[in-house]
């Protein structure tokens, strides 16, 4: 009788752990936005590196999540990494396209000197111009910034295609250096995203 009420808690056991580790659970949440542990990116898995919040002036902005092909701690780990990566905005507030793109264009214009921008001008020119092509960013919505080797920046909000594909990663990594640079958008937010604290 005993061996029979052992074996059956041990089934039940078994059961419960099976279902438990069968759903993938949400690796982060940062104010009620929830980022998998791994996503599928040009068919490789990415790791999320590092979660935070964009704030300014005490207002959230977005919650971001930073996935790479391996774990990473400092920005120069980052832009020498091969393989896919992504940055996942999701926008706690409402921002009208055009302050959206200001702020993306002032953040890659502080972390990048004249010759590196020289170099990705026409990318930067697109990259602007994909803003203009929205409305407004809505909250609730999300803005990936895809790197995809062999094939280049690929930006989507709520997973369609926005804007051209930008093929040099060059371009990406100024973008990336926008929260990661020596003058990042929110240095909070770098040390979040490169596995910090929030």
């Amino acid at each position: 009788m005993t061996i029979t009420k052992m074996t059956f808690k041990s089934l039940l056991a078994g059961a419960f752990l099976a279902c438990a580790f069968s759903v993938p659970a949400a690796a982060a949440e940062i104010a009620g936005v929830k980022f998998e542990e791994t996503v599928k990116q040009a068919g490789k898995e990415i790791k999320l590196n590092g979660v935070g919040m964009r704030t300014k002036f005490f207002l959230k902005i977005y919650a971001t999540g930073m996935y790479l092909p391996e774990k990473a701690t400092t920005t120069e780990e980052v832009l020498k990494m091969d393989g896919p990566r992504r940055m996942s905005l999701v926008m706690m507030r409402d921002v009208s396209s055009d302050e959206f793109g200001s702020a993306f264009i002032t953040g890659l214009n502080d972390n990048s000197n004249s010759a590196e921008k020289a170099k990705i001008i026409a990318q930067i020119s697109k990259f602007g111009e994909m803003f203009a092509l929205l409305e407004s960013i809505k909250k609730g919505d999300e803005l990936q910034l895809n790197w995809m080797p062999g094939v280049g920046t690929m930006s989507t909000l709520n997973g369609k295609k926005i804007g051209e594909v930008l093929p040099d990663i060059a371009f990406y990594n100024a973008v990336t250096r926008i929260w990661l640079g020596e003058k990042p958008v929110d240095r909070s937010l770098k040390v979040a995203l490169l596995g910090g604290k929030k």
